[in-house]
């Protein structure tokens, strides 16, 4: 029998001052308070073999290693909960206060580690959790999927070139870019036994960004509103049912279409971004509750059975499967691996729902990536042998991506010495808090953004999802499902749902192809253009692994993220006195 129980909690820390996590932009700082956010959590039993898993949904950016980390530490030891059988997810608004990572790089713009926001989101999570363990009871799962209707206003790629690169899909015009996504909505519903209302999850892929970073208020943005819409539904159950709007593969996904000139940028609906929100919201909730209603009536519950799986994985060094290298690539049966992260111009150019640093700056980051790359090869032939195959390797890996900063070597323009970087602090803000971070010494023990980063699969009777750390592109989501779809069928799975922002970022994840043209996705896909072969090298590693019992399997645990010494965290937390107080 399957039990069920969920539970939600205020994350909402009123950081005034404190810079939003999403745009990166040093400007964009919190002023006021939109909308609260949230922590939903729905923890599944089976009650035969006692395996459970707790699936939580956050209203923040991202989910980083530091926050999983403490959740885990801070539950009661006796709920039988770890690092294996929680998925910790984000539903990835851009309107909320950052500096909760131990990672320099996500915190340049904040700028710094903030504790009083880590200590809330980690508390409000950890609650979360509690709550819905104690509020499991029998449950009965059902299983369904709706389309979004072409016309239907909710959903639109920003890459269409890159999603046409791609050799496996129609090649579609700038006036079809709404159909260059996965428009299909997936979604659970949790009832009790007795039919009681308890729950629901869906999961759509679209960025939730409607709210442009020149707001300063914390907003929860569409899938919030949509969570509010849904919920109030059965506000007679006086907040106990949770409705989670959770994400898809929604890299190259926005929920804008119209060009707004003034402020240079696609907007969604409205000009007011909140009303924008708050509509593209309202057609994910019209979309979830046409499936929910229908769900229970015809369709079979889903069977018992309940599995889960963990690994952590170096992917500054993955092997490349040759399955998933192109039959063209000329290097198709060589050894190809990732490299250690690196950051391209592209990525810091912004895109169309979010402008980031000015043409004539990216140019002359261009310019000077060039020169540099050109620089070292040559110079490597004067190097020992090791550190030449390095330097080559280095650009082998990241291929056309000109290269701005390197967090795992930690350098910008090839510079490790970031004190000669100090005409450039006046080009661009972010670089002056690096400056000043790296002559306080709080940036040499670790990697700027991590490279030991976590992969996990939980199974639920038929369904499988898949928790990637990173956002994942339409067509990389495409070859993944097929991937894990062909393995775990072997084992009774019929259905695979792909869950990223979970655990842990990593930035994106774009295919071979969509690589090549170097947009704003694939300068984030850090660890170079074989970054999608590689997570689809270790999901295939992981879910072989999962056709076996569950004593015999090998999830490569030697693989470990960074450990952080906290002297350093303190030299880089918020510089200035933060107002800080409880959402009210």
């Amino acid at each position: 029998m399957l039990e069920a129980g969920t539970g939600k909690t205020d994350i909402t820390p009123f950081a005034k001052g404190v810079g939003m996590m999403g745009y990166g932009m040093y400007h964009q700082k919190v002023e006021e308070i939109e909308t609260p956010l949230t922590s939903r959590c729905t923890v599944f039993k089976d009650s035969e073999s006692g395996k459970k898993f707790a699936f939580v949904n956050a209203e923040i950016c991202f989910i980083t290693i530091a926050i999983k980390q403490a959740v885990i530490k801070k539950l009661p030891p006796g709920l039988g909960f770890d690092d294996h059988n929680v998925m910790l997810t984000a539903q990835h608004t851009h309107s909320g206060p950052g500096g909760y990572s131990h990672y320099a790089f996500f915190n340049m713009s904040i700028p710094g580690f903030v504790p009083e926001v880590f200590n809330k989101i980690v508390d409000g999570i950890t609650e979360s959790i509690v709550k819905a363990d104690r509020a499991r009871k029998p449950a009965k799962i059902y299983f369904g999927k709706g389309v979004f209707a072409p016309e239907i206003e909710v959903a639109f790629n920003r890459s269409l070139p890159a999603y046409n690169a791609n050799p496996e899909v129609k090649k579609l015009k700038e006036k079809d870019w709404h159909l260059a996504l996965d428009r299909e909505m997936t979604l659970l519903k949790i009832n009790g036994e007795d039919d009681s209302r308890i729950g629901m999850i869906n999961w759509f892929g679209v960025h939730t960004t409607t709210v442009g970073n020149d707001m300063k208020k914390i907003c929860y943005d569409n899938k919030g509103y949509a969570s509010a819409f849904f919920e109030n539904n059965f506000h007679e159950l006086n907040g106990d049912f949770t409705a989670v709007f959770a994400q898809g593969p929604c890299g190259d996904v926005m929920p804008n279409f119209i060009m707004e000139k003034k402020r240079n940028k696609m907007r969604g609906k409205y000009k007011d971004d909140f009303e924008s929100a708050s509509y593209n919201g309202r057609l994910q909730y019209e979309k979830a509750k046409e499936i929910y209603d229908t769900l229970g009536m015809e369709a079979q519950g889903i069977r018992t059975g309940i599995d889960y799986g963990l690994m952590y994985v170096d992917f500054s060094n993955v092997l490349i499967d040759t399955e998933f290298v192109p039959d063209s690539h000329p290097d198709k049966d060589k050894e190809l691996r990732t490299g250690p992260a690196c950051m391209g111009v592209a990525f810091f150019k912004g895109t169309v729902d979010g402008k980031g640093i000015s043409d004539p700056f990216a140019n002359l980051a261009s310019s000077l990536s060039k020169a540099m790359k050109f620089s070292e090869l040559c110079r490597a032939n004067f190097l020992p042998e090791n550190e030449k195959k390095k330097i080559i390797h280095k650009y082998k890996t990241q291929g056309k991506k000109d290269i701005l900063i390197e967090t795992c070597e930690k350098k910008v323009l090839g510079i490790s010495n970031i004190n000669k970087l100090a005409p450039l602090t006046l080009i661009d803000e972010t670089l002056g808090i690096l400056k000043k971070q790296y002559s306080n010494g709080s940036l040499n023990n670790n990697p700027w953004t991590p490279q030991v980063l976590p992969l996990q699969i939980f199974i639920l009777g038929e369904l499988a999802i898949i928790g990637i750390p990173a956002e994942v592109s339409v067509v990389s989501g495409r070859r993944f499902k097929k991937t894990l779809e062909n393995i775990l069928k072997e084992r009774g799975v019929t259905e695979i749902i792909l869950s990223p922002y979970a655990n842990a970022y990593s930035g994106y994840i774009t295919t071979y192809e969509e690589y090549q043209l170097q947009r704003y996705e694939a300068g984030h896909t850090v660890f170079g253009e074989w970054t999608q072969p590689a997570y689809q090298t270790k999901l295939k590693q992981m879910a072989l692994e999962m056709l076996k019992e569950s004593g015999e399997r090998n999830f490569d645990p030697a693989a470990q993220p960074e450990v952080f010494d906290e002297e350093d965290l303190k030299k880089r937390s918020f510089p200035t006195p933060v107002t800080f107080s409880e959402y009210a």
